[in-house]
């Protein structure tokens, strides 16, 4: 931090002095001292004039554009306003009559506030005059206040009250304070969501010890922080950011808190920046910065990161102290008073203004000043002093160029001191953008037009050596302009970039653009120069070549301002383009096989405010705000550094250095980080790199070193061709590049080079086009190769097209032509022209051929001409498989004397067996000695197990024998199997075979029809040593022991029950010994354990009784009591299961069993049809029921009821009169239902006997017409078989019977009725219609002798 100037004066001596920077501007410091005088002073420290009060300064404020200071002074009740744009004082009577003692401009608007000693208010509108007197606005004297950029004021009073005043002086809000009030700011507090109230906050330092906030509209709702007691009195604070406020505290603490409602009381930054005191603290938001000034230091820190002390400022010879602290708006200067009465002025920031020309630079260091320096030459530093603030500066090779507006002064570099020496200054014709310098020359842009003139001339000659570019408006506007040793370049708002030569000033070229130029920046010579246009794109153009059109520059960042090319001799192509965050790397590629083209290197950060100047050598020289100039070292300069140090990179950073150096055509470099640490990668990279750049010899080093041989060979073949498309052609196809080498190639001197590559990468497409091209001769040769290549990829049209363009028909390339011959008879095959292939390949010299074309036939299965082609081959193995494949026994039978292979034999065999002669099959697997086949056959096809077993005794095959066992195993037989490994004296494993399948009662058939009892008997004890009881009584059955037996069923668990009790009623039913029976019948009835067994067990005893009739009358005795318990459907069931017991065992059903079923399913068939809304088969099934009313006991009535009303319903009045009839007998009358009583005895009354005539149908018996539910044809006496869907009789020609019960429907009937339910109306099965089919002839179930009658 430089110090500009210090003001010092003996009437300031030992006071503290009141000053202020102008607002905006800052151009001029307002200072006041003990006497009666205002002192105004410019930027540089000049004084410019003073102003005489009548008393002692007490207050001073500039207005919000720093147009007008306003003063007021002790002993006087006016104002003073000082004018700086006319430097006129003007007086204006407050009108007061009091003391004055605080002054203030408002932010936003002319409005000034001035409170007086007895706590009067003043507000004075500048741009009306009008003046607005509040009186008693506080109780005593005003001494602090701030105005909201709302125009609203707050003003604090040693009465400790603070009032909140619009811009009238009308009080909004009045509030009392715990003491005295300092320093009120308005702000806005930290909250989540960004309101849009404006500066709401109030904030006030109370009694120097507590900083209270509080809204404006809420005064009384306050947050009021202390602080710690050590850190003293609150000196200052400051606003800044988003909500946060900067203390400084007198014993020199500088503490930073948020006043975000939830981090409010917390400090966010703390320290002691002073050791003994703290005077004043000041904020620039600006540069970011914060100062705080205590003891006889100034520390300057950066807002964003506190803890970065960016300067520390000693003040030696200040031992009173420092006092207070102001900063420009700007952020430029920074004023410090001291207790002594001096003023210190600091430059805090600097415009960034700079220049270089090659590697001279010259830049801003101070206000006043311009340093030039070349460090790269090593020449000392020149500073300057010039004579304004520079807006500009331009360097030359010897000269420097400042100035400002339209004037520019020019000072020659000198070797002697003082180095420098000014020459003159010009003015020019409007204010000037910009000025290029180069040895001789100035040019200066303005107003859209160059000028360019001599800078050492005569004045005479001054007329002469000057022009003005362009010489024709209609050449539009210049909007940037360079100058180099020879050249000025300038680019237009119309899209021209054009090239002066400075000699002759004659336009060298011109070139058009699309859109309007902003920047140029050609390099050193002028040869290439970069260009930003107005839609923010970069191009690169090089005016001398015309053939080098302009690149577009890749990945260019719109935010970019500037170019900088590189000074180092031997970078040449390298520039850098620059934002205000990063340097971007580009590097121009000349001689590449792509052609010329641009590449982004890489980018790098900049820190803030850094201005690239001077690029060298992959250094970055910046200047800084500060006046300094910074070296940045590019990230894609990095190996560089590498090269001189020694350290090794990690293998990432490496290959990363190493691709930048390639980029920028850095190749030894770039070789000496392979050879340090190089994987093969990087070698090979480094390669690729040096074969892109036609760098040949350089390549061949590379490929060399990392032991590719094959590539150097290749490369040295091409070292010193001189034609460079040719060159690029060979290095394309190398990097595999094919399609550009082909176009390099074509326009070489070699054209026919791109057709040996296409032919070498087998690309025949390719190859055929150029050779019609280039070499016709070629094209038989090109075609036979592209058809091989077709014929592999299946492509068979085509390669059978190629492979007859391919023949020459000349006697040199016999060898040639046979090939492609071969080649037309495989494909006339595969396009299925079999009998053209088959000639060819017969007449064709080649066994080969013969062999292909067979098994090409073969796979298309045309077996006899495969065959034959392979018997003339004397492929005779292969021709007999053929013809065993299509049958062709005869000649399998001729061929055999040629066949060797036992194979063949195994084949043939395999045929006659697929061919179903499993005679001969076996007979040839004999031949061939293939017992197990033999053995196979002889089973699975011949069933002859005999042979087999013949043939197993006799080859002791043990293979053969577990296949004979597995063959009755498949069979389920392990009786056979069993018996087999029997016979085969394979005793054990017979055995172990019944213990695995659980076939012990099988093994003991085995070994025992002739098994004697004894054998039966341990088979037994086996089985209940195992506690399977149901096998051990089984056996103890079998070998007649019937009480043991009945014992071991009796014990079987109860899920075997079924199985064990059926098993217990068939030894019974064997013994025939009655204390047995007995016993079963106890546990049936369960009197043994007190569960009673299902009766039909009972009934299953009788039946193994053979006591058919005692089985059938427990059925109907069973069925009966559940009929009588009123359990019909319980009834019904029992009676179907008996019935089709009965049918199952052939035995004749008795009649009654069959009667009591009909009547019990047609009383079930009612609900079905009532439910379905049918009421005439409801009725009809009802009057039936009723009939045999007798059969209902528990239900009489109910059932009677529901004739009468579905008989009613159905039209069969007479019907329901006499059931009507019935129920009004005195037994039943008291139990009709109330509901129906009554229309019950209506009917019975007033008899109505109309009744339906029941349609008729033939009996399928005899066809006697009779009604269609009667069940007995009285014309062949046969009880009718009746449907159980509408308990009708049946008939014959529309019958079907359900799929699960065998119970016989009329189909139609059926039909209908499964539309609404989804099980058998008998036996409950789930039926759907597709499973019920219609059957046309019903004689099997027309027997009459089912019933026992």
């Amino acid at each position: 931090m430089k110090s500009v100037f210090i003001l010092a004066d003996k009437a300031w001596v030992g006071s503290n002095l009141l000053y202020k920077w102008q607002k905006n501007l800052g151009n001029y410091i307002a200072v006041a001292g003990q006497d009666n005088t205002v002192k105004i002073f410019d930027r540089h420290g000049h004084k410019w004039t003073e102003l005489n009060l009548p008393g002692r300064c007490v207050g001073m404020d500039w207005d919000r554009d720093g147009d007008i200071l306003a003063v007021i002074a002790a002993k006087s009740s006016s104002i003073f306003l000082w004018d700086a744009s006319v430097n006129k004082t003007s007086q204006i009577d407050s009108g007061m009559r009091d003391q004055m003692s605080f002054i203030l401009w408002s932010k936003t608007s002319p409005l000034l506030a001035v409170g007086t000693a007895k706590g009067n208010l003043l507000i004075y509108n500048q741009q009306t005059s009008r003046k607005i007197p509040v009186l008693g606005k506080h109780t005593k004297k005003i001494t602090c206040g701030c105005w909201s950029s709302q125009n609203v004021l707050a003003l604090g009073s040693d009465d400790n009250t603070l009032s909140i005043s619009n811009h009238e002086g009308d009080t909004i809000r009045q509030t009392t304070l715990r003491g005295e009030p300092a320093e009120i700011c308005f702000s806005v507090m930290k909250t989540d969501e960004r309101s849009s109230q404006g500066e709401s906050t109030v904030s006030v330092s109370v009694e120097k010890r507590i900083l209270m906030l509080f809204s404006v509209n809420d005064p009384e709702n306050r947050i009021e922080l202390t602080f710690q007691r050590h850190y003293g009195n609150i000196v200052s604070y400051r606003w800044y950011g988003d909500g946060y406020i900067l203390i400084g505290f007198s014993f020199g603490y500088f503490v930073v808190i948020s006043t975000h409602i939830r981090e409010i009381g917390h400090e966010l930054y703390q320290t002691q920046n002073h050791k003994d005191s703290l005077n004043s603290v000041a904020i620039s938001p600006v540069l970011n910065m914060a100062a705080s000034c205590g003891d006889n230091s100034i520390k300057i820190q950066e807002l964003s990161e506190l803890k970065n002390v960016s300067n520390i400022v000693r003040l030696d010879d200040e031992t009173k102290g420092l006092d207070q602290l102001s900063w420009t708006d700007d952020g430029q200067l920074l004023a410090v008073s001291t207790q002594k009465g001096m003023l210190h002025v600091f430059l805090t920031k600097l415009p960034i203004l700079g220049d270089s020309f090659g590697t001279r630079l010259a830049y801003l260091t101070s206000l006043l000043e311009v340093t030039v320096s070349n460090q790269v030459d090593g020449e000392k530093p020149v500073a300057i002093q010039v004579d304004v603030e520079p807006t500009f500066i331009a360097v030359g090779p010897y000269h420097v160029a400042v100035g400002m507006n339209n004037r520019a002064w020019f000072y020659a570099l000198l070797d002697q001191k003082p180095g420098f020496n000014k020459l003159k200054d010009i003015e020019y014709l409007g204010t000037i953008a910009s000025m290029c310098l180069n040895s001789d020359y100035a040019a200066a842009l303005f107003e859209g037009k160059v000028q360019l003139h001599m800078i050492e001339g005569q004045d005479q000659e001054e007329k002469k050596q000057m022009k003005l570019f362009p010489d024709d408006d209609r050449k539009g506007r210049i909007l940037c302009h360079a100058l180099t040793a020879d050249f000025l370049y300038y680019g237009t708002d119309l899209g021209n970039v054009v090239c002066v030569l400075v000699e002759d000033w004659e336009t060298v070229s011109s070139y058009s653009h699309s859109v309007g130029v902003r920047k140029v920046f050609p390099d050193l010579n002028g040869t290439r120069l970069v260009f930003i246009d107005d839609k923010n794109g970069g191009f690169l153009l090089s005016p001398a070549n015309a053939t080098d059109s302009c690149f577009e520059l890749p990945n260019f960042s719109p935010t970019i301002t500037g170019v900088l090319w590189d000074n180092w001799h031997a970078d040449r192509g390298v520039f850098v383009a620059y934002d205000d965050d990063k340097v971007y790397t580009y590097a121009l590629h000349k001689t590449t096989i792509y052609g010329p083209r641009v590449v982004l290197v890489g980018s790098t950060a900049l820190l803030y405010s850094q201005k690239p100047l001077l690029l060298h050598n992959g250094e970055l020289t910046c200047q800084t705000a500060s006046g300094k100039t910074s070296d940045v070292a590019m990230s894609t300069h990095s190996f560089l550094k590498n090269s001189t140090s020694t350290i090794a990179e990690s293998p990432p950073e490496l290959s990363k250095q190493l691709t930048h150096a390639l980029m920028l055509k850095r190749f030894h470099e770039a070789c000496d980080l392979c050879k340090s640490a190089g994987t093969d990668t990087d070698w090979a990279e480094l390669g690729k790199a040096c074969l892109v750049h036609m760098e040949v010899e350089l390549a061949i080093q590379v490929y060399r070193m990392s032991g590719n041989v094959g590539m150097v060979l290749s490369l040295q073949g091409i070292q010193g061709i001189e034609d460079m498309s040719l060159l690029a052609g060979h290095l394309a196809m190398f990097l595999g590049e094919y399609n550009l080498a082909q176009d390099q190639y074509l326009s070489s001197s070699c054209p026919v080079a791109a057709l040996e590559m296409r032919r070498d990468l087998l690309h025949w497409d390719s190859a055929l086009m150029l050779a019609k091209r280039l070499a016709e001769d070629q094209i038989p040769f090109i075609s036979k190769e592209y058809a091989v290549h077709l014929e592999f990829i299946g492509d068979y049209v085509n390669a059978l097209a190629h492979y007859e363009k391919g023949m020459t028909h000349d006697n040199k390339f016999q060898e040639h032509d046979e090939t492609c011959q071969a080649g037309v008879a495989r494909m006339s095959i595969r396009m299925g022209d079999i009998r053209r292939g088959a000639a060819q390949a017969t007449q064709h010299p080649s066994r080969v051929l013969k062999k292909e074309c067979g098994a090409i036939l073969e796979s298309m299965k045309q077996y006899s001409e495969a065959a034959q082609l392979y018997e003339k081959g004397q492929y005779y193995d292969k021709a007999a498989l053929v013809y065993i494949r299509c049958k062709n026994w005869a000649k399998v039978g001729e061929l055999l004397p040629h066949v060797s292979s036992p194979k063949i034999y195994l084949q043939y065999a395999k045929a006659k067996e697929a061919d179903g002669k499993y005679k001969d099959a076996a007979r040839a697997y004999e031949s061939a000695k293939d017992w197990d086949n033999v053995i196979r056959v002889l089973l699975d096809q011949l069933n002859n197990p005999e042979d087999a077993v013949r043939i197993v005794r006799e080859t002791q095959s043990i293979d053969g024998a577990k296949m004979v066992a597995r063959f009755f195993l498949r069979l389920n037989d392990y009786g056979s199997a069993i018996h087999f490994l029997v016979l085969s004296q394979c005793n054990d494993e017979a055995f172990q075979l019944a213990q695995q399948h659980g076939q012990m009662e099988v093994y003991a058939d085995i070994i025992g029809s002739e098994a004697t009892q004894e054998d039966y008997q341990s088979i037994a004890l086996y089985f209940e040593a195992e506690k399977k009881h149901l096998h051990a009584g089984r056996f103890f059955q079998k070998c007649g022991q019937y009480s043991r037996a009945l014992k071991h069923f009796l014990k079987c668990p109860n899920t075997d029950d079924n199985l064990a009790v059926e098993m217990a009623i068939e030894t019974v039913g064997q013994a025939k010994d009655n204390s047995l029976t007995n016993q079963l019948i106890d546990y049936l009835m369960g009197e043994s354990d007190g569960m009673p067994k299902d009766a039909k067990y009972l009934f299953r005893l009788y039946m193994a009784l053979q006591q058919y009739r005692e089985a059938a009358r427990t059925a109907i005795i069973i069925a009966r009591e559940e009929q009588c318990a009123g359990n019909y459907r319980n009834a019904h069931d029992l009676l179907f299961s008996m019935y089709t017991e009965l049918q199952a065992q052939k035995i004749k059903i008795p009649a009654e069993m069959a009667t009591n079923l009909m009547i019990l399913h047609s009383y079930l068939l009612v609900k079905i049809h009532v439910k379905r809304g049918d009421h005439l088969k409801g009725a009809r099934m009802l009057i039936r029921v009723s009939n045999n009313i007798s059969k209902f006991p528990a239900h009489v009535v109910p059932i009677l009821t529901s004739a009468v009303i579905e008989c009613h319903r159905a039209g069969l009045k007479n019907s329901a009169f006499s059931f009507a009839a019935m129920l009004m007998r005195p037994e039943y009358r008291n139990d009709i239902d109330q509901k129906y009583r009554k229309k019950i005895e209506a009917m019975v009354r007033r008899p109505d006997t109309a009744e339906l005539e029941e349609e008729t149908t033939p009996c399928p018996f005899c066809g006697f017409q009779l009604p269609q539910n009667e069940l007995l044809c009285i014309s062949c006496k046969n009880n009718l078989p009746y449907c159980i869907a509408t308990g009708r009789h049946m008939l014959k020609e529309d019958w079907s019977v359900c799929p699960h019960c065998e119970f016989p429907a009329l189909y139609s009937q059926l039909i209908l009725l499964l539309e609404t339910e989804t099980v058998c109306p008998m036996c409950s099965e789930t039926l759907s219609i597709k499973q019920v089919k219609k059957i046309s002839d019903c004689s099997t179930y027309l027997q009459t002798d089912e019933l026992d009658q």
